[in-house]
Formats: structure tokens, C-alpha cells, sequence
């Protein structure tokens, strides 16, 4: 419990004051998802018992939200493997703070308590029910944290606690529109969990109904591990909270001016993205999908194609090999000192024909990740640079087809697929550094003589 102050622990005399950054967040957040901003909103009490709040209460909203009535489009995979298309209504955002943490059994059979982010602002996003599968609503939370990400509102880590979820679950019998009973599994952390704990409770509701017994409405907790949930306590509703505006924090204003300013500083979100690299650049959806899927990524990819025309091969680098390292090396896109104007020197390179791609995209590019220099001189310090001249090209490849007698005879008998072993021979010989289609143009000669 370092990171705390008085107000986070609720000492005598300390009161709240609310934070302006935080409030413009939302403000953000909301009008990134379409929905309409408040002029006046208010900061209410929730005057409900927390162990892990030390004043015992939480700040949040009620009656008067920031942000209303919004949503939020995507396409999704179902469980049949079809792609589909969703709208999402957004009830409301709201700003509150952050809860403390309780630590059970952790230490000799007692409870521990975590203050370290009590007071820290959160919003919250609620929506209406409009999910009707665990796969959408796990697509649902995918790209509204696209949406914060590119926005600037959160990180949203889910696996260091920056987005978690809530899932609201209900079944209704067939032909009607009634819902039925609803639970709340708390605090889902990763995309996987969700979907997880959205098919289990489904189940679980469904045999329960189906024994011809009730569903109790409760809050409920998801051990992904175990794969099963716990009931945590019986669902709330508002007026457990016994909610009231909070007399310690005045009313926030939203004045046009303000809003329009916020609204200025917003930048271009993914889907507009996704549009502008399918129709600008002529790249294929599935490329414009995965280079808007983080904002480092975006900004990577848009500073590099200001040095080379070459789009799609920057596209391919991407999305290809860079990910590739960046996944093997466990690390994040945006710890890597690449710089863009030197991913688009190697692909000039390769053009040109001063390397070849193989070696491009292995020994090269995993030097600049290395040492983040420029390719040229990776390329000169290595030695790597590409052999083109046909004669030593072609004296390598007599040598190759001396030392290797049965390849070549199975060849000459038909079997095509043995080139692929020869240019193999070919390249190692010369450490990858022969030009291939020169290389194999020449093989073939020799192998017809």
C-alpha cells in the first residue's frame, strides 16, 4: 500500500476532487462510440459497504451519466464459422473510481487489502442486450478496446487489469422477447475468459431450466483455470446502493466550446482507417485489419510508406516477419526500435536486387532488431550482399551438380522436385547470398545440357 494518499484512505478531513483529465477520457470515450454527451452531469454516492474502500463508498454516476446512448459496429465469426454483422447499443458511459483489492488466504488465513488503486478513475461502458452469443460479445469487447486504444483513452491490457468485462446473462424461451433471470460474472480479464464464461453459464442456466427449477439472480466470479464460476453474493440492483449525489464534487458543466475541443483532438479510429488503407492504398482487407489491430502498428506502418511506394511489401514485412519476432521475443510493437525509414531501405534493397529476400527477412531484419541499425550497414558488415554475377553464379552451380550425382539423375528422370534440394545446395554454398531467380534459371541450363 505505497501508492495511496489521504484521500485514497479516506483520512480525516480529506475530501475528493475530481479529476479533469479523466472526465475528458470519457468525454472521448464517448464520442468515439457515437453517443451523445451530457451539458450537465453529476457525481453520485453509492452508499453501499466496500471492505476494499476505505471511506466505504464508491463515487460513480447515476442519474446524470457523461455519455448516452451510443454503439458500436463490427463483424464477428459465429460458432458456425460465419462471418456476421453486429450493431451494439451503448446505454451509457460513465466516470467513477476504482475499488481496492482483497487478497484472501494469502497470508496465514487472513484477508489482505490492496489500496494501491482506490481513487484511481475509471468509466464504465454498459450496453443494452443486444448479444445473443458468446463469440459476439467477445468481438464486442475486442473492438470497443480497438476503439479506446486508437483513441487514446486506455491501453486496455486486459491481462494487467486496464479492461476488465462484466457479462449480464439471460436466457429467453423460444418465440417470446421476455429475458429471463439475469447473473453478472465480475471481472473477466482476456478475451478468451469471456467466451468461456459466457458458453459456461449458458449451460449451466439452460440444465437448470430445464430440471424445471428457477435461476437466482446473483453476482457471480469465473476461475478460468478450473474452467467453472462461483457465486460470489446475490445481484444488487440500484437501489441497494441507496445512490445520492455526492455532496463533496459539484456538477460538471460540458460547455459546446469544450466538447468541440475534445472532439478536435480525437483521432482517426480503426474503421475509418481500415476504409482508407482498402481504398488508398488497394490493400486487401485482411492486411488493413491487422495493421489497424494497434495503434503502434498503424503509426509504424504509415511512417514507413512515406519512404517507399512499395505498400503492400511494407504491408507484408509487417504483418509477416515483424510480428513473427515481435511474438517470438515476447515483446510489445511498440518496444521495437526499427525505425520506419529503415524497414523501407531494406525493402529497397531487396528490389533492387542488392539482397535477396530470404536473407532479408531472416539475418537482416533480425539484426535490426537487434541493434536497430540500418540495413545497409548490417548488409556491409555481414556480407551479405547478393551475388548476381551469372559467372559465379554458374560456377557454383557446376560444382553443386558434380557433388551431387543421384539428385541430378533422379531430375533428368523426371523428378521436378528435387530442384528444390539443389537450389538448396546452391544457397548454402554461397550463405544465401546467390540471386535466386538467376540461380535457378542457370541450374536449369546445366541440368539440360
Amino acid at each position: 500500500n505505497q501508492n495511496t494518499c489521504p484521500v485514497c484512505l479516506a483520512m480525516p478531513g480529506a475530501l475528493p476532487v475530481l479529476n479533469e483529465m479523466a472526465v475528458e477520457k470519457c468525454i472521448m470515450a464517448g464520442l468515439a462510440t457515437e453517443c451523445r454527451i451530457a451539458e450537465k452531469a453529476v457525481m453520485d454516492r453509492k452508499n453501499y459497504f466496500y471492505p476494499d474502500l476505505p471511506k466505504a463508498y464508491q463515487i460513480s454516476q447515476l442519474y446524470h451519466p457523461l455519455c448516452k446512448e451510443g454503439s458500436v459496429a463490427f463483424d464477428y465469426v459465429d460458432s458456425n464459422g460465419n462471418t456476421q454483422h453486429s450493431i451494439v447499443r451503448i446505454e451509457r458511459i460513465h466516470l467513477e473510481e476504482d475499488a481496492g483489492k482483497s487478497l484472501h488466504d494469502a497470508y496465514d488465513q487472513s484477508t489482505l487489502l490492496d489500496f494501491n488503486r482506490c481513487g484511481v478513475p475509471l468509466i464504465e461502458v454498459v450496453t443494452y442486450p443486444d448479444m445473443t452469443s458468446a463469440e459476439e460479445a467477445g468481438a464486442f469487447v475486442e473492438t470497443l478496446s480497438s476503439i479506446l486504444r486508437f483513441a487514446g483513452v486506455s491501453d486496455c491490457k486486459m491481462q494487467e487489469g486496464s479492461l476488465r468485462a462484466d457479462v449480464n446473462l439471460s436466457l429467453k424461451k423460444s418465440g417470446t422477447s421476455a429475458l429471463g433471470t439475469r447473473t453478472e460474472t465480475k471481472n473477466l480479464n482476456s478475451i478468451r475468459a469471456i467466451i468461456r464464461a459466457a458458453k459456461s453459464e449458458v449451460k449451466r442456466q439452460s440444465k437448470v431450466l430445464s430440471l424445471g427449477n428457477e435461476i437466482v439472480q446473483e453476482t457471480k466470479r469465473w476461475d478460468d483455470a478450473k474452467g467453472v464460476s462461483y457465486s460470489m453474493r446475490s445481484k444488487e440492483e440500484s437501489n441497494d446502493y441507496r445512490y445520492f449525489p455526492d455532496p463533496d464534487l459539484v456538477p460538471i458543466h460540458v460547455t459546446g466550446k469544450w466538447k468541440e475541443n475534445i472532439q478536435s483532438r480525437l483521432p482517426e479510429l480503426p474503421s475509418v482507417k481500415i476504409s482508407r488503407y482498402v481504398n488508398d492504398y488497394k490493400l486487401p482487407e485482411y492486411d488493413a485489419r491487422i495493421l489497424t489491430s494497434e495503434p503502434s502498428i498503424a503509426m509504424f506502418f504509415e511512417k514507413c510508406i512515406q519512404y517507399t511506394d512499395n505498400i503492400k511489401q511494407v504491408s507484408n514485412y509487417i504483418m509477416g516477419d515483424m510480428l513473427r519476432i515481435i511474438k517470438e521475443r515476447e515483446i510489445e510493437f511498440d518496444a521495437v526500435t526499427i525505425l520506419p525509414e529503415h524497414l523501407a531501405q531494406l525493402i529497397g534493397a531487396v528490389g533492387n536486387g542488392e539482397i535477396n529476400s530470404s536473407t532479408a527477412k531472416t539475418t537482416v531484419l533480425e539484426a535490426m532488431f537487434d541493434i536497430g541499425s540500418n540495413p545497409a550497414a548490417i548488409i556491409n558488415e555481414k556480407g551479405l550482399a547478393q551475388v548476381s554475377d551469372d559467372g559465379v553464379i554458374r560456377d557454383v552451380i557446376k560444382e553443386v551438380i558434380v557433388q551431387n550425382p543421384d539428385p541430378v539423375a533422379q531430375y533428368r528422370q523426371g523428378k521436378k522436385q528435387v530442384l528444390g534440394y539443389l537450389m538448396g545446395q546452391i544457397m548454402k554454398k554461397t550463405r544465401g547470398k546467390a540471386n535466386p531467380d538467376s540461380a535457378m534459371t542457370i541450374l536449369k541450363e546445366e541440368l539440360h545440357r
